[in-house]
């Protein structure tokens, strides 16, 4: 019996080693499984180190990816310009986005001392071309432009025109304080260049009180070109590339000499702008030698 007892208790004890060796064994295996299904995990969810993505890729001051200029992200360049320079500006927009398939320039044409107060009540702009160095000054004073960038463009011409088949006998400005003239259009003296102007030759003359009782005043330069065009008054004071843009005036006379201060057309950059850099370049555009061409080819000069 005690034999037996002893036997049995080693049989036990080789059954017992067996279980805990079967036991580590099984367990050796279920940590390898379990170790590969992780790994397996990991490559399926995404959460090993990525090699390309945006958090190695630069960005610039902005917050842009860097080199969206180059990869062709589009600009849109806002120029508020006086109405006189309408016809010219298409062109130009035309053939600067032609070379510049990235930008976008949309212009805005008006009297120079409305696009100025568009300016000072904050309207989105990037450049500002006016047909006065008053204009540009005052913005220009009151902190609202690039002083760096301002450039005195362009020189323009103020001329005294009549309908095409006028028949009064008007060959100079003195001859507007005459009784054949009944109604002169200008432009409103207080926001209209081309206005400020004419009130500086009539004056000059010493007739502009005479004139100012005669005067119908437009919003701008394009608006008192039409009246003369059709016949809604006797004779208007427009610059000479305003009358060159349509058949249906006749120049009867340009400003006497010294009889006001010289038409000087400048153009700076808002200091609000949001493209700084791409209205600086076409800044630099305006005053290169193609652009010139073009301005010239409407009758304005370049300032010497």
């Amino acid at each position: 019996m005690n034999r037996m007892r002893f036997v049995n208790e080693r049989s036990q004890k080789r059954l017992h080693k067996r279980s805990v060796g079967s036991t580590k064994v099984v367990a050796a295996v279920l940590a390898c499984v379990m170790l590969g299904l992780a790994g397996c995990g990991s490559a399926t969810t995404g959460e090993q180190t990525p090699t390309n993505t945006l958090a190695d890729t630069p960005t610039s001051e902005t917050g842009t990816l860097a080199g969206t200029e180059e990869s062709g992200e589009r600009v849109e360049l806002t120029i508020l310009a006086a109405a006189s320079l309408t016809d010219v500006c298409n062109e130009i927009k035309e053939k600067y986005e032609e070379a510049n398939d990235n930008v976008t320039l949309t212009f805005s044409y008006g009297s120079s001392g409305a696009l100025q107060t568009q300016i000072e009540e904050g309207a989105p702009a990037d450049i500002f071309m006016s047909a006065a160095m008053k204009q540009m000054n005052v913005l220009d004073e009151e902190g609202l432009m690039e002083t760096d960038t301002i450039v005195e463009l362009l020189e323009n011409k103020v001329v005294l025109i009549v309908p095409k088949d006028s028949e009064l006998s008007i060959t100079g400005f003195s001859d507007v304080a005459g009784d054949e003239v009944n109604l002169i259009g200008l432009g409103d003296p207080e926001s209209v260049p081309v206005g400020q102007y004419a009130e500086e030759i009539f004056t000059s003359l010493g007739i502009f009180d005479a004139v100012k009782e005669k005067a119908n005043y437009g919003t701008d330069v394009r608006n008192v070109l039409t009246w003369v065009e059709t016949g809604v008054v006797d004779c208007g004071v427009v610059y000479a590339t305003d009358a060159n843009t349509t058949e249906n005036v006749t120049v009867v006379s340009f400003a006497p000499d010294g009889s006001c201060t010289p038409v000087i057309y400048p153009v700076g950059m808002v200091k609000s702008s949001g493209n700084p850099e791409a209205a600086r370049a076409f800044i630099a555009y305006l005053q290169s030698e193609e652009a010139r061409q073009m301005f010239e080819s409407y009758g304005f000069s370049a300032v010497q």
